[in-house]
């Protein structure tokens, strides 16, 4: 009963509802996210290079809105934030999927194929804008400071449950009904969090609600004055430029080099599945060490799990890679939320959640034409497809340098 009473105490009722939407908005973007890119080149028959194009779009999008997302859903209240996420993103995917559908083709026939995909997905990644400074926001909003690093660790774990769930369910569908139909489950999903939002979710009220959008505005300048804090969300965009390769590439791989009917969307879930089983108890492991030292070492882990597949061209080497990766991220990803919300202003929790997603973005941004290039010039064209997991071990050795070299000028904050 104790436990119980804790919980309560620590975690008010939003903070479960909002981490359940979350959860559910996860597995439909995972789920869509692990086939995208052979459903744009085996199914809508796009050339790599194209493919990688539109992923760019799509992610840089998705993680660079949020900038703005965040600073409109503490304006705004997060209870609007979601709703007007989850409606778009339930149309943006069935859009997005409706491209690939054989009853659609009279109707996309006449219309150019890059275009009509890049506006749906415009669309798709501007609701998806709103999920995650609303999410990380309700988490700073709903949580006690003794509770605060555990909430985030608890955030993280449930948004793998998502993304560990939303590539086997793809997987699923793929195999009975087709892969553009993975777009109409991920619609739906999107549709229910709607419908749970708008009978579940109450109760939080950030401070900077009711501000005008000249204040919103000049706080949004005021956070990019902030050089070392844009520092060192570009160094953590490295770290995430080789986390969405197992999304570009590794599909790729296994269908070019390995096996063409492999199961690789539940490959590519192999990071997610490690962080359900060993996030809460590598929290608690890691919990005395300082936000900024557990990101090196996460880096630093994370890296190494790369050379697994040059020297061992294998599926269960790249899944050990994936599960060393997602290790890595355990330590240090939890620890990042936590630290940009201890240095964010009162009133500016989704502003500053937000920007947390900056790195994110400029990785997807490049890393969709970075890893279609990399792709095909040395698996492709040079037939040297090993030299792939090097290039990411040296991403990451980078990284790894670079945050190091940031901490010791700016003295880690105390736990």
């Amino acid at each position: 009963m104790a436990m119980f009473s804790n919980i309560r105490k620590n975690f008010q009722p939003a903070f479960w509802v909002a981490n359940g939407m979350e959860l559910f908005e996860r597995l439909a973007y995972y789920g869509q996210n692990a086939i995208f890119s052979v459903y744009l080149r085996d199914h809508l028959h796009l050339s790599i290079a194209d493919a990688g194009k539109l992923q760019s779009l799509f992610g840089g999008l998705l993680y660079a809105l949020p900038v703005i997302g965040g600073a409109l859903a503490d304006k705004f209240g997060f209870r609007k934030a979601f709703a007007t996420a989850f409606s778009t993103l339930a149309i943006g995917y069935f859009l997005i999927g409706s491209a690939g559908m054989e009853s659609m083709n009279s109707l996309y026939s006449a219309l150019p194929l890059m275009p009509m995909l890049s506006l749906w997905i415009i669309i798709t990644a501007f609701g998806g804008s709103f999920i995650k400074p609303s999410v990380l926001g309700t988490v700073a909003l709903t949580t006690t400071e003794e509770s605060k690093s555990f909430g985030y660790a608890l955030y993280y774990w449930l948004v793998n449950i998502g993304a560990a769930l939303g590539p086997v369910l793809a997987f699923a569908v793929r195999s009975k009904f087709g892969i553009e139909f993975v777009y109409l489950v991920s619609a739906i999903s999107c549709l229910l969090m709607f419908v749970v939002n708008q009978l579940w979710f109450k109760g939080v009220q950030s401070t900077a609600q009711g501000e005008s959008l000249a204040t919103t505005f000049k706080q949004f300048i005021a956070v990019l004055r902030n050089g070392k804090f844009v520092v060192f969300l570009l160094i953590f965009s490295l770290f995430w430029m080789m986390f969405w390769q197992e999304f570009i590439i590794i599909p790729y791989y296994i269908r070019d080099f390995i096996s063409p009917n492999a199961p690789f969307e539940i490959i590519a879930s192999a990071g997610a599945w490690g962080i359900i089983v060993f996030q809460l108890i590598i929290n608690r492991l890691t919990k005395n060490i300082s936000a900024q030292h557990a990101i090196v070492i996460g880096f630093a882990i994370a890296s190494c799990g790369w050379l697994l597949p040059a020297f061992f061209s294998s599926i269960p080497a790249i899944i050990a890679a994936i599960v060393i990766f997602s290790i890595g991220e355990m330590v240090q990803a939890p620890r990042y939320y936590e630290y940009i919300s201890s240095i964010a202003p009162s009133g500016q929790q989704g502003m500053y959640q937000g920007f947390a997603f900056l790195p994110i973005a400029i990785a997807y941004a490049f890393g969709g034409v970075f890893g279609a290039w990399m792709y095909n010039t040395l698996a492709i064209s040079m037939q040297k497809p090993t030299g792939i997991w090097f290039v990411l071990c040296g991403i990451g050795v980078i990284a790894t340098a670079s945050m190091g070299l940031y901490n010791r000028i700016n003295k880690p904050l105390a736990k």
